[in-house]
Formats: C-alpha cells, structure tokens, sequence
C-alpha cells in the first residue's frame, strides 16, 4: 500500500542530518539480558549536543527550508531543542512553546540555542494549541512533530542504522506524537522480518488507544512522569501512518518506567529520561512476551534536571 512516509527520503536524510546526529552507540547488552531475560540490544540516542533523537528529524526538516522561514512550534522540551538546533544552523527565526509546567532544564537549552520560548497552557497539547494560534496572527508556519513527514523520515534513520547487520524478533519503540515510531516503523517493516511494538505511558494513553480504536480518542488530562510522550490530543495522520507497520502495543506504569531508568543508570551508566526507557520497562513488565527473544529498543532521550536525577536515579 502507499505510505506517508517514503522510503527514499529515509535515505537520503542520511545526506541531510548532521554527523554528531548519526552513527548512534547500538549494541546487545549482556547485563541487561541477563536482568531481563532477553536478548537487548539498546540504541542509545542520548550521546550527541540535544541529548536526545529529535536532532534528526529537525534537521532534515529544515534542510528543506530558506532563510526566509518564521516557523513556530510546541515542545515539551526535546523537539524545541532540535529545532532551535537546527535552525540556529541556518538563521532561521524560531519561536517555541511550552507548557508552564516544562522541565526546566530544557526550556534553558531552547534559549540557549537561540530560540524564543513562550510558556503558555497546563500541558503540552494546550501548549501546541497555543502555539497553532501564535501562527496565524504573526503569519509564521507551524511545525507540528509528527505531522511533518520529513520529521518522522529524519527519525527514520535510526531504523536504518538499527538494522545494518542485525536482524530482531521485535523492536520496542516509545510512542508519542508518533514522529519517532513511524519513521523508525516504517523502515523496518519495509527491511526486516522484526515485530514492531509501540510503547506508551499508561498515564498518557490516547495514541495507543485511538490507533486500536481506529478513532481518535483525546484525554481531559495526562498522569505520567514521561512528559516526553505525554499526549493527550493524537495527530490523526501520525495514527494513520501507524497502520501496516505497527503490529501492537503496550502501556507501561512510572513504577516501571522508574525501575527501567535506573537499570540503565546502574548496569549501562546511562542518565535517561522517563520517555527514554520505556522500553526497557515494557521488557520488565511484560517479561514472558520477550522471554528469549532477540529485542531492540532506543533510548531516546536523556534530559533530566539535577533534582530529577538526585530523586528517581
């Protein structure tokens, strides 16, 4: 069938991101597999200048505009930082906007990298709602994560990196507005024979939800630690982009969220963010599903304040 996101551009988006984005550490943790009674391999996208995947997306993204771009766009944190990222790169003018409640170590970074940071909206969603209207009175293009193909095709590139010389059961992948899992979902469908497994926060459950609904399905309010997949509002095209390469899907409770995270912290020397080790608590909490199996799952974040890491690591 004819998909959204285009094969092609996955490649060739391998031209377009920078290298201290590419070439990410991947490799089967011997520890962790032993811990977790599986075969894991980790993909670690925590290790470049945003300490987190989002760089990749951004940056094909903007690749494809010119100078004369006024984009704006919400963020919990980690896509803001990409795009100002990307844009610094470029001179391109960036507003962004995040929640009031945003971890603050990544409304820092925004400014630092240059972008202009507005805090508006509980979450989130209300946030990007915001964010939509800021657009039409200053006439400045929204960017949406998740509905932007060439975004999710960016983040694409870690599935083609995943799969040079390794072959999976099933590759575990967090599921948030839907950017990162349909790029990276949408290669190894089209390259492996691997089972693809989104991963969403139990308190944050409405993409899972409509995807198996086949409707969107919205939340009044979210209830997780993982304010990186934090969506209670879907992006009807990122559900869409889902079917045919997703072939199910698992909630994961912030007690497991929380165990994940210092497993990779104790056994991997790993700082991850909540978000980031979804994964690996899908494998605590679903142990039988992927008893010896040959598993794969990214880790695709790793910005935490100072008192996050004192309490949760």
């Amino acid at each position: 069938m004819n998909h959204r996101l285009r094969l092609e551009s996955i490649q060739n988006a391998m031209q377009t991101i920078p290298s201290e984005f590419l070439n990410s550490p991947q490799y089967e943790s011997e520890v962790l597999s032993a811990v977790l009674n599986t075969r894991v391999t980790v993909k670690i996208e925590t290790l470049n200048p945003i300490r987190s995947f989002k760089g990749r997306g951004a940056a094909h993204f903007v690749s494809s505009l010119d100078q004369t771009a006024k984009l704006v766009c919400g963020s919990a944190g980690n896509f803001g930082q990409a795009m100002a990222y990307a844009c610094r790169a470029k001179n391109i003018d960036l507003t962004v906007f995040a929640s009031v409640h945003a971890n603050p170590l990544k409304l820092e970074r925004m400014r630092a990298l240059g972008a202009k940071v507005i805090l508006q909206g509980e979450d989130f969603d209300a946030a990007k709602l915001e964010a939509k209207k800021w657009a039409v009175q200053n006439n400045a293009y929204m960017v949406e994560d998740g509905l932007e193909p060439l975004i999710s095709e960016g983040a694409g590139t870690i599935g083609l990196e995943l799969l040079q010389g390794q072959d999976f059961d099933a590759v575990l992948i967090p599921l948030g507005n839907g950017a990162l899992l349909n790029g990276v979902a949408r290669y190894i469908k089209a390259n492996s024979r691997a089972k693809v497994f989104a991963i969403c926060a139990a308190g944050a459950p409405s993409m899972l939800e409509s995807w198996r609904a086949g409707k969107i399905i919205r939340h009044d309010s979210v209830n997780t630690i993982a304010d990186g997949i934090g969506v209670r509002e879907p992006i009807l095209e990122a559900l869409e982009d889902m079917n045919g390469i997703v072939d199910d899907g698992l909630l994961v409770s912030d007690a497991a969220i929380l165990e994940a995270m210092k497993l990779l912290h104790q056994h991997l020397g790993l700082v991850v963010e909540p978000s980031g080790a979804v994964g690996i608590a899908a494998l605590l909490e679903h142990p039988k599903q992927f008893a010896d199996a040959r598993v794969a799952t990214i880790i695709c974040g790793g910005n935490l304040t100072q008192q996050q890491m004192q309490t949760w690591l």
